[in-house]
């Protein structure tokens, strides 16, 4: 006898089906979903999650581009006419003669259009400038920097007012306080010398705020005031909104003549050296440093003050920057400014 087929029981079975299929279904995208979030592929092995990953923004790690240190006037009737140090990712500030300052601006993979305005050599900004394996980028030299420069082999473009730059006549100041540059302009200078870096960059950048207030030794740093002479004094005031200071030069917020912003910078590295009076033949007062060796200064970033040690062992080897612990510096990711000040002079941390 034949068996009578029953459709309501195929029914059930294609439903029964439908749901075991649909069940596995949801099963395997659950389980292929927690793998892809904790980063670990169905083989068990570790995969890149690139949707959070954090970069940093201040320099590409992945470059291995040379830096320009340009050298930046910073007398009193320039200053105001100072142009693109918003995108040095480091600038460092040291004594000259007559008790002024000028500033070392290094401009990593940037296009920056306008930069300035251009000053001479001095010989001890060649120590920093090796350090970063940068090229120098100057006008004019004094004679211990004319020397310096064979002797330390260091790789320099000097700025002109055709090729690798130009004289702003629209400025009403003196001729030498008119020579400006650009990256392209730069670019263009650099003919057969090196182009890649050699050496890593001189600071570590974290790319996650950085927990300063663990250190021994950390101070608030709502304002800071670093004395370089009787007539030269760079100030910060922090702005905890931004995370960022604004600096002020003898009182007067620091600004750009491009953009009209005011200079800010995410870091602070500030320590004391000798200086001293060269027995210049020109009789010009200019100065030299004791900056080969060791000395204690403070890191200064989001508000917070720590205390740091450095060591320079060579004018070429870079500058180490410790915390007291002994652990190597490890700064917040963004621009730094390094005050590099008479020893003796003040120092105030508020």
């Amino acid at each position: 006898m034949k068996k009578k087929f029953n459709l309501k029981n195929k029914k059930n079975g294609y439903l029964l089906i439908t749901v075991v299929v649909l069940l596995i279904a949801v099963i395997a995208v659950s389980i292929f979903k927690k793998e892809s979030e904790s980063g670990t592929s169905l083989t068990g092995k570790k995969t890149t999650t690139t949707t959070t990953t954090k970069k940093l923004k201040i320099v590409n790690l992945d470059s291995k581009s040379r830096p320009y240190a340009v050298m930046i006037n910073n007398i009193g009737v320039a200053r105001p006419l100072q142009s693109g140090l918003q995108d040095a990712y480091i600038i460092y500030e040291m004594i000259v003669e007559g008790g002024l300052t000028r500033y070392m601006a290094l401009f990593l993979d940037q296009s920056t259009e306008r930069i300035g305005s251009i000053r001479s050599a001095r010989h001890y900004y060649l120590d920093y400038a090796l350090e970063n394996d940068a090229i120098y980028v100057h006008h004019g030299r004094s004679p211990q920097a004319y020397e310096d420069f064979s002797k330390l082999g260091v790789d320099r473009i000097e700025v002109d007012n055709t090729t690798t730059g130009w004289r702003d006549k629209t400025l009403n100041v003196a001729s030498e306080h008119t020579l400006f540059t650009s990256i392209e302009k730069l670019n263009k200078g650099i003919g057969s010398k090196r182009t890649e870096r050699k050496k890593d960059l001189l600071l570590n950048y974290s790319v996650d705020s950085l927990d300063l207030t663990k250190y021994e030794g950390q101070t608030q740093a709502n304002s800071v005031s670093i004395k370089y002479s009787s007539s030269m004094t760079s100030s910060y005031k922090y702005d905890p909104e931004t995370k960022l200071y604004i600096r002020s030069v003898n009182g007067k917020e620091h600004t750009d003549y491009v953009t009209k912003q005011t200079y800010k910078f995410k870091n602070i590295i500030t320590y004391q050296v000798k200086n001293y009076t060269l027995d210049d033949p020109e009789n010009k007062g200019r100065q030299g440093l004791e900056n080969i060796g060791s000395g204690t200064g403070y890191y200064i970033s989001e508000g917070i003050a720590v205390p740091i040690t450095w060591e320079k062992k060579s004018r070429e080897s870079q500058t180490i920057y410790k915390f007291k612990n002994g652990e190597e510096l490890v700064v917040n990711d963004g621009n730094t400014f390094i005050q590099i000040q008479p020893k003796g002079q003040t120092l105030t941390i508020e």
